[in-house]
């Protein structure tokens, strides 16, 4: 052990005696595991995991676009020009043709003076909020906004305040207490679309809120860009207020179907975060493929409406669906659609009588909405439906969620077969009558 003789101080303690290690352990030994399921297949519909074909219910390929044809064309025709990757950072010696054209395509597509292309989304909001927040500057979130940003707030000098979810009152006093603190400078920053609830940020009071306290804003569209306003241009164009919007964070990794993240706004604002993010300047530029493959389905994403007609159609069937079968799908009005778990004594009863496996798996120290979430995705698995399940701390204790989230290509006889599987597995379980 690297020439440490005693255990009481080691750093690695922590991971040697971890219960969580013995739950995980158990879990996947009776195959109630649901983390880094590995396919061998392209993002579709439909997937392939451990030879078995299910239908992906789990994806944030809102347009359908990680396997369009043209897309893996203009990927490939990348790797044959520039090669497999850029051998270092943007800054320095990493900076292609590729990404200042698909930065200008970015900027013209959201009505901003310029952007700027990260390595990753997650990279993206830590750059925004370090380069931007200093010691006396503070970040105002929601509190369900995504770990990127949180953690992006624990790395710069300024101060973070956290608002309850999509309350605007509690905003307001938190801006109040701002001011009176003397405060420099606010940032506010929230999620377009709530990644794991699937509700949308109120971004109307926000910007009068922003107004009267002399704040800016920024939104992460990581879930919205391709999904909300008349031509997918995210929460801003959803709701007529693009140009009240200070900054625009997006992902290539959702819509886009490719990997990177970026930020729009003024060209000001956007060359002193080219010039100060650490993640940007720190990290190797993302590949040749990845920009190329963006580029391709931002052209798609504009020339093609017809896909995101489609995704809201295909929407609004589960979730009118899911909510007639009487799963709890919370406050969603998007593509992604949570099914809540409550935690219920008679389907706890069900669960530890149901199998050896599951009642072994029901003894582990979980809490119960997380067995019953964790039990009622084991079956939807075996059934052929790919779903994902959010456990703390991505959600509060006591409240697991069953993740799913539906795209343009999703064909109406996937749909009609996955709820005829939630509400077989669901009866079943007795999570619903």
């Amino acid at each position: 052990m690297s020439g440490v003789k005693s255990n009481v101080n080691d750093l690695f303690k922590k991971c040697y005696s971890s219960p969580l290690l013995t739950q995980i352990e158990i879990a996947r030994k009776i195959r109630f595991y649901p983390y880094f399921r590995a396919l061998s297949s392209a993002q579709g519909t439909e997937v392939v995991v451990d030879g078995k074909r299910m239908i992906m219910l789990g994806s944030n390929n809102y347009l359908g676009l990680t396997d369009d044809p043209r897309v893996i064309e203009a990927a490939v025709n990348a790797v044959k020009k520039y090669g497999s990757g850029c051998a270092g950072s943007r800054f320095l010696n990493g900076n292609l043709e590729l990404h200042k054209e698909l930065e200008e395509r970015i900027a013209k597509f959201l009505n901003k003076e310029a952007a700027v292309v990260f390595s990753t989304g997650f990279q993206t909001n830590l750059g925004i909020i370090q380069a931007l927040v200093g010691r006396r500057d503070v970040v105002v979130t929601d509190k369900l906004d995504h770990a990127s940003i949180i953690d992006g707030c624990r790395l710069s000098f300024g101060k973070m305040e956290k608002f309850e979810h999509n309350d605007m009152e509690d905003l307001k006093n938190v801006l109040a207490r701002c001011r009176n603190n003397n405060i420099e400078g606010i940032l506010i920053t929230v999620d377009g679309i709530f990644s794991m609830e699937g509700d949308i940020t109120d971004l109307p009071n926000i910007v009068k809120l922003a107004e009267e306290y002399n704040a800016r804003i920024l939104v992460d569209d990581a879930h919205a860009i391709g999904v909300l306003g008349k031509n997918g241009r995210g929460t801003g164009e959803h709701y007529n207020l693009e140009d009240k919007v200070d900054l625009v964070m997006g992902t290539f990794s959702k819509s886009l179907a490719s990997l990177g993240g970026f930020v729009a706004g003024k060209y000001e604002v956007v060359e002193y975060i080219r010039h100060y993010a650490r993640s940007l300047i720190f990290s190797a530029a993302i590949p040749p493929a990845n920009a190329a493959a963006a580029l391709k389905a931002l052209e798609i994403l504009e020339s093609e409406p017809e896909r995101r007609e489609r995704l809201w159609k295909n929407t609004r069937k589960m979730k009118e669906g899911l909510d007639k079968l009487g799963f709890n799908t919370g406050n969603s009005t998007t593509p992604i659609i949570p099914i809540v778990i409550e935690e219920k004594k008679e389907v706890i009863e069900r669960i530890v009588n149901f199998s050896s496996e599951a009642r072994e798996f029901a003894n582990i120290g979980l809490l119960p909405a997380d067995v019953i979430g964790i039990t009622f995705w084991r079956l939807l698995h075996e059934n052929g439906l790919f779903v994902n399940i959010v456990l703390p701390p991505a959600v509060p204790p006591g409240r697991t969620l069953i993740r799913t989230s539906y795209t343009a290509t999703h064909t109406e006889e996937q749909l009609d077969k996955a709820l005829e599987i939630f509400a077989r597995v669901g009866k079943m379980l007795g999570i619903i009558e």
